[in-house]
């Protein structure tokens, strides 16, 4: 009996934990000088010994049965560092385990390599890095259909830029893109500007979801610094997690107002047929959410001519448009019961530690009150509707 057993799953949300030279091996010959070193970034710690630890475990267990078979017993088990992980790198060891997960299709975003290009200064580096990483995940999803691979767009570099490597992208085999949040550079066009009407179109043309996740956030800071300055001890998580519980309350912010802003621009009504999916964000602010949404637009539509012509209020098109991972955990007898039970779908976040060492358990003991249709929309059928016809097709 697989993890899943009879349940039938879409994971939304997963990962691998790269190799310190992946980036390196996948660039352009030309480009290859661009790439810094993935070990230098400093926004998602990358300790040396971890990575050569779990390497030297992973070529062990290549020739060691019992080894191997080790992997695979503890592979759940979220307090194992993350490149000692069986299937966290590996394309073989990944199929593997999703046979014993049972998983039907499964996301599979990166870890490192979007922090060691993502937050260059350097367009060229940033450019160059997103093609590199774009390549490294279509490859690693390449031998097994049920492994979609996201990559990275970065909007900052322009929407031409844009446009040419999610092409790219697709060709090298991309499932569908990140994209950030938030543009830092307050004299930059917004993401939402019809300027980047290229970029979501090509979205729609393909049938693929955007992708928001918490760690491509464009720099944004939720929280000011000056906060953890308040004579109490404190731990640093570091990574994506949140910075402690004021970091947990605070944590979807970017996501908000980003996906309020393509509500508000009228990117959905140019584009009927776009969809996008918010992972690592979590649920339970959905539902004050659309309703500030709605507040916001009654309040001054009449000061904003083309949302007087709107015939939905903006939470329709939330419901319309857009899914959400929520965090093993959250109560979301509670959320599916103030937004209903066609937003929220499954994520495993494997193999990072917040996806817990139990994502189904933990997420079923929360969902107590959800009937088994309620139960069907979150482990797949959201997904397929996000995911349209490509899902038929990857």
């Amino acid at each position: 009996m697989s993890y899943a057993g009879e349940r039938k799953i879409i994971d939304a949300d997963s990962h691998i934990i790269e190799l310190d030279d992946l980036l390196h091996n996948f660039a352009d010959p030309e480009n290859r000088h661009l790439i810094p070193p993935m070990m230098d970034q400093k926004f998602l710690t990358a300790p040396q010994e971890a990575h050569d630890a779990g390497k030297a475990l992973f070529e062990k267990r290549k020739n060691d049965p019992a080894e191997a078979a080790k992997a695979e017993a503890t592979m759940m088990d979220n307090k194992v560092p993350g490149w000692s992980r069986f299937g966290a790198f590996d394309s073989g060891e990944r199929s593997r385990a999703m046979d014993l997960w049972g998983y039907k299709r499964q996301l599979v975003l990166p870890t490192f390599t979007y922090h060691q290009v993502g937050h260059s200064k350097d367009t060229a580096v940033m450019v160059a890095g997103a093609r590199a990483l774009n390549r490294a995940m279509g490859n690693f999803c390449s031998r097994d259909s049920r492994l979609l691979a996201i990559g990275y767009i970065p909007l900052r570099a322009g929407p031409e830029v844009a446009v040419e490597l999610m092409e790219q992208g697709f060709r090298d085999g991309c499932y569908s893109f990140m994209v950030d949040t938030n543009e830092p550079n307050p004299e930059a066009r917004s993401f939402t500007h019809p300027d980047f009407d290229p970029v979501w179109a090509l979205y729609a043309e393909r049938g693929v979801p955007f992708v928001v996740h918490v760690a491509v956030t464009g720099e944004y800071q939720a929280i000011s610094k000056s906060f953890f300055n308040n004579g109490l001890k404190t731990v640093e998580l570091g990574g994506d997690a949140p910075a402690g519980a004021l970091g947990m309350v605070s944590i979807a912010q970017t996501a908000q107002i980003f996906l309020a802003a393509m509500i508000f621009d009228d990117v959905f009504v140019r584009h009927p047929k776009l969809r996008g999916i918010s992972m690592e964000f979590g649920s339970v602010w959905i539902p004050s959410w659309l309703q500030a949404m709605d507040v916001g637009h009654d309040v001054f539509k009449i000061f904003t001519p083309h949302l007087q012509k709107r015939e939905i209020p903006p939470s329709e098109y939330a419901r319309r448009h857009l899914k959400f991972a929520p965090f093993a955990g959250e109560p979301l007898d509670w959320v599916i019961g103030q937004v209903g039970p066609d937003l929220i779908v499954y994520a495993s976040d494997f193999p990072h530690p917040e996806g817990t060492g139990d994502p189904i358990g933990k997420f079923e003991r929360e969902m107590k009150e959800c009937d088994k249709e309620t139960m069907d929309k979150f482990y797949f059928k959201n997904m397929e509707e996000v995911m349209g016809e490509a899902l038929l097709e990857a």
